[in-house]
């Protein structure tokens, strides 16, 4: 448990960083495609008794790369490419899995992570993914807002766009191969979505919205472990732990967006008798 909570938390921290400009440049379709095309990476590590982490990494290079050569043909859609990538990578590792005597129950534990099974190899693997996406992040942070919401802009300043855009798919793949293991192939894309969408509900400025979803993301993925850890364990009702954390961060983001609609509600009236009283201001004059 305890390792397993020191997993969320440092997922929880890289996840609300990148999450955050995973959602201004609307690549939240890639990290979908990215959580299931590193499947067959990871069936292949996990057939061969290879990292998991090694496998999963060069099948999410390998994506990385493909999307690039796919995008520059006119004729290939990208969307299109991206749903043909995500159901033949998911195919093929379900393939390689059943080879293997009980493939139901390895199949299970890929799709859907084994965060209780964490072990210190791994906490110590997804610290320095951690550490290393947060400071490509930090580094080019000026240059990735820019190109979020200025892409010409960004371009005649010089900057080069397409090799921002390679450090923040490669930023994305390696949270996305971190995660993987502890949460599976299904569940990846909730700390990386889930709390910068949240965050997006209550806040107006990019440094406040990487705030709020970090602490959206560390205070929901411990809650989710201590209520799946309190109810299997004193009440005898079994919940998935993984499956739990990304249940509270859905909550969170509930709870955030009824708190930015009834704050919106209540601003409402404000509005309108500030512009009445202009308004008699006016006529009165």
């Amino acid at each position: 448990m305890a390792r397993a909570l020191v997993e969320v938390l440092l997922l929880g921290l890289v996840g609300g960083v990148v999450g955050v400009h995973v959602l201004l440049r609307r690549l939240a379709f890639l990290s979908e495609a990215l959580q299931h095309t590193v499947f067959p990476g990871i069936a292949i590590a996990f057939v061969t008794g290879q990292s998991l982490l090694v496998g999963a990494l060069v099948a999410a290079v390998a994506t990385i790369v493909l999307l690039g050569l796919l995008a520059r043909r006119p004729r290939v859609d990208p969307d299109a490419a991206l749903a043909v990538l995500i159901a033949g990578a998911f195919a093929l590792g379900v393939v390689l899995v059943s080879h293997r005597r009980g493939f139901q129950r390895d199949l299970t534990s890929l799709l859907f992570g084994r965060i209780l099974a964490v072990d210190t190899r791994q906490l110590i693997e997804t610290a320095i993914v951690t550490v290393v996406c947060v400071t490509v992040v930090a580094a080019l942070h000026k240059e990735l807002v820019l190109l979020a919401f200025d892409p010409g802009g960004a371009a005649s300043l010089g900057y080069r766009t397409g090799w921002l855009d390679l450090a923040l798919n490669l930023v994305v793949a390696l949270v996305v191969v971190a995660a993987v293991r502890a949460l599976g192939t299904v569940l990846v894309v909730a700390f990386l979505v889930t709390p910068a969408a949240a965050a997006r509900l209550v806040c107006r400025g990019v440094t406040s919205m990487m705030a709020v979803a970090v602490v959206l993301a560390l205070v929901c993925g411990w809650v989710g472990l201590s209520l799946s850890y309190e109810a299997s364990v004193h009440h005898g009702v079994r919940l998935a732990s993984g499956a739990t954390v990304v249940l509270t961060l859905t909550a969170g983001f509930v709870l955030l967006g009824a708190a930015a609609a009834a704050r919106s509600a209540l601003a409402r009236p404000r509005v309108a008798g500030r512009r009445s009283v202009r308004g008699t201001r006016t006529v009165n004059r």
